[in-house]
C-alpha cells in the first residue's frame, strides 16, 4: 500500500510539475518557439562535449591518463 502511494505521488510530481513547461509549449504555433528549449539543451551539450575533448587531449599530451 505504501509503495503504491509512493509511485503514484512520484508520477503525479513528474506529470503535473516537471512536465508543465512542455504542456505549455505543446499548444504554441511555430517550430522555433516549440523547439527553443531543445536548441538550448543541444548547445549546452555540444559545448560540454567540446570541453571534454579538449581536456582529454590535454591529459593525453601530459601523459597523465
Amino acid at each position: 500500500m505504501i509503495a503504491t502511494n509512493f509511485f503514484r505521488a512520484l508520477a503525479s510530481f513528474f506529470t503535473e510539475f516537471l512536465f508543465a513547461p512542455y504542456d505549455a509549449l505543446r499548444f504554441t504555433e511555430g517550430w522555433w518557439v516549440t523547439n527553443f528549449f531543445n536548441w538550448i539543451l543541444f548547445s549546452i551539450t555540444s559545448l560540454l562535449f567540446i570541453y571534454w575533448l579538449v581536456q582529454l587531449q590535454k591529459f593525453k599530451k601530459a601523459g597523465t591518463e
